[in-house]
């Protein structure tokens, strides 16, 4: 059985949801942030030097970093679903958007979410971070113009990689300023397995 690691409020709910749309057995082990400095708790350094979550435990693996954990269910359990056929342009596609959830795309936004809870005034970092924000949020809400998923018209890892993203933005309540990522969002949240995972999480937290 599959074992994730789960820390509340972060990037491992969508690990959730790819599970559920996998259909696979596996059995979340939750963790919660402290609640005054918002960190990981101590415990996960135990499954990992670096006690950060999503972490998955597979067949003696330990596997963290949401992409890879993603690439290696689909990989392993998804029998061709969740991605385009190797070798092909689509596949390409997919693997851009799958890794760029977690670089171009993240780091902007952490930077401001970082700067607006410290609440410090900044030289560079504010206006850097609203200028990327803005420039990659456009960028992700033009791509999906006509489309209702990211590649191939069906939902890959891609999505749930990127669901990440659509969060983000809803928290700040700025999915009016992208007419686009709002339809993603609704799309996205249409599938059952997305709605369980919100469930699973909440659970979690209970």
């Amino acid at each position: 059985m599959i074992k994730l690691h789960h820390l509340n409020k972060s990037r491992s709910k969508r690990i959730i949801w790819l599970l559920e749309e996998l259909n696979v057995d596996y059995k979340v082990v939750p963790y919660q942030r402290d609640s005054v400095t918002f960190l990981a708790p101590p415990e996960l350094k135990s499954v990992h030097p670096l006690g950060k979550s999503p972490v998955i435990e597979d067949d003696d693996l330990i596997i963290t970093e949401s992409g890879a954990i993603t690439e290696y269910l689909i990989d392993k359990y998804a029998n061709g679903q969740f991605a385009p056929t190797r070798g092909t342009n689509e596949y390409i596609e997919y693997s851009q958007w799958l890794h760029f959830a977690e670089s171009s795309a993240i780091l902007p936004l952490l930077l401001k979410m970082f700067i607006e809870k410290d609440g410090c005034e900044t030289n560079f970092l504010a206006s850097y971070a609203d200028i990327e924000t803005a420039k990659v949020l456009q960028f992700f809400d033009a791509s999906l113009k006509g489309k209702r998923y990211l590649v191939a018209d069906q939902l890959t890892g891609a999505d749930i990689m990127m669901s990440f993203i659509v969060e983000i933005v809803k928290n700040n309540d700025e999915l009016g300023k992208y007419k686009n990522i709002a339809i993603y969002a609704k799309q996205l949240a249409s599938h059952p397995a997305f709605i369980r995972a919100d469930e699973i999480e909440l659970e979690a937290e209970a």
